[in-house]
């Protein structure tokens, strides 16, 4: 129903609501830390001012996300559906070939990636 109406309720509408509704409750538990929707929210806008500074980033302008699966993963593509960016999801446990067909199919201008990878 929801993608039904105009404009479609997105994902990030959605976060928004639970933000405005429930700042303090968790979202995500990793490891020993908790983040609460107040939590993600400040850290996806630190990133999206970050990315568009930094990088020049505009909206419709693909990026490619080559992270492991951390929390950071959750607010770089929040950050990046504030900026209006498409983000193509990399899996970081490919490699070689595969890597570079998902890399051209993406059509991405620029790649994310933590040091590691």
């Amino acid at each position: 129903r929801r993608l039904n109406r105009r404009p479609p309720v997105t994902l990030l509408d959605v976060f928004r609501e639970h933000v405005r509704r429930r700042p303090r409750w968790p979202l995500i538990l990793f490891q020993e830390e908790v983040y609460t929707y107040e939590d993600v929210d400040r850290r996806s806008n630190q990133a999206a001012r970050l990315l568009a500074r930094r990088l020049g980033l505009e909206p419709g302008q693909t990026v490619a996300v080559f992270l492991p699966n951390h929390p950071t993963y959750v607010w770089t593509w929040l950050a990046l559906a504030k900026l209006g960016c498409p983000m193509a999801c990399l899996n970081c446990n490919v490699r070689g070939r595969a890597l570079q067909h998902a890399l051209a199919a993406a059509g991405a201008t620029i790649v994310l990636s933590s040091p590691g990878e």
